[in-house]
């Protein structure tokens, strides 16, 4: 089958699909698509590294725009038909920072998620890629984990390494010294992580409390953090 032809009957059973179920577009809300080609193409992913208090960062898209739309709709308004456009960028931010991970040993026991993180790059053996959980509140909300649901969409299998520790207020509308305070000490490690090897990913980065606090939780349980990854950044407007 030519690619012209396959192109077309693509596009025709998208039409009879939203005669059926109409939608429109998260990203720009143009009728008849969950995700149009111009939007697609806005989500191609542009790794690059942030630091947020001297801690580097690799994102894959910079949450304004389109990126803030659609992942915005997939979080909070269930459009999980956006998930395969978001995970190849989280992905991406995933591959680099497994390409700048630090050279480690063999680890000394298997880790789950090897095979899996081996086959999207050459990198140091036995990392685990770890996510932050969600509050019972937003998992009810929800019903789903947007970070790992993006995971699993890429092929890739993150490890239930950290718990949520006590109640946290929402982060929207906090500022930089409110966010580090609400998320002081509120993650644990389930069980010690001595010599266990991880690359911390999350949704979007804004000022970094959560990714930080992540890795104090990481350390405090012997475990050594070796990258950061996330879907997007939020520009900083303030000096660093």
């Amino acid at each position: 089958m030519s690619h012209r032809l396959r192109d077309h009957l693509t596009a025709a059973a998208l039409d009879a699909w939203a005669a059926l179920l109409p939608t429109s577009c998260s990203g720009c809300g143009a009728a008849d698509r969950a995700l149009c080609a111009a939007c697609r193409l806005a989500l191609l992913p542009a790794v690059h590294p942030v630091t947020r208090d001297d801690v580097r960062i690799w994102s894959a898209l910079t949450y304004e725009g389109v990126a803030r739309h659609v992942i915005a709709a997939y979080k909070d308004n269930g459009r999980t038909d956006a998930a395969a456009a978001l995970a190849a960028p989280l992905r991406a931010a995933i591959v680099a920072a497994l390409a700048a991970a630090p050279s480690l040993p063999a680890p000394s026991l298997p880790a789950p998620s090897l095979p899996a993180l081996s086959r999207v790059a050459p990198g140091p053996a036995g990392i685990e890629l770890v996510t932050i959980p969600s509050s019972r509140r937003a998992w009810r909300a929800r019903g789903y984990h947007p970070v790992d649901a993006l995971l699993h969409r890429a092929g890739l299998h993150p490890a239930p390494l950290l718990a949520q520790r006590g109640v946290v207020s929402d982060q929207v509308g906090l500022g930089r010294t409110e966010r580090a305070a609400n998320k002081d000490h509120s993650l644990m490690a389930r069980h010690p992580l001595n010599g266990v090897a991880v690359i911390l990913v999350d949704d979007i980065v804004t000022t970094g409390a959560t990714l930080l606090e992540a890795r104090r939780a990481v350390f405090a349980a012997g475990g050594t953090v070796v990258g950061l990854a996330t879907l997007a950044e939020t520009r900083r407007l303030l000096p660093r």
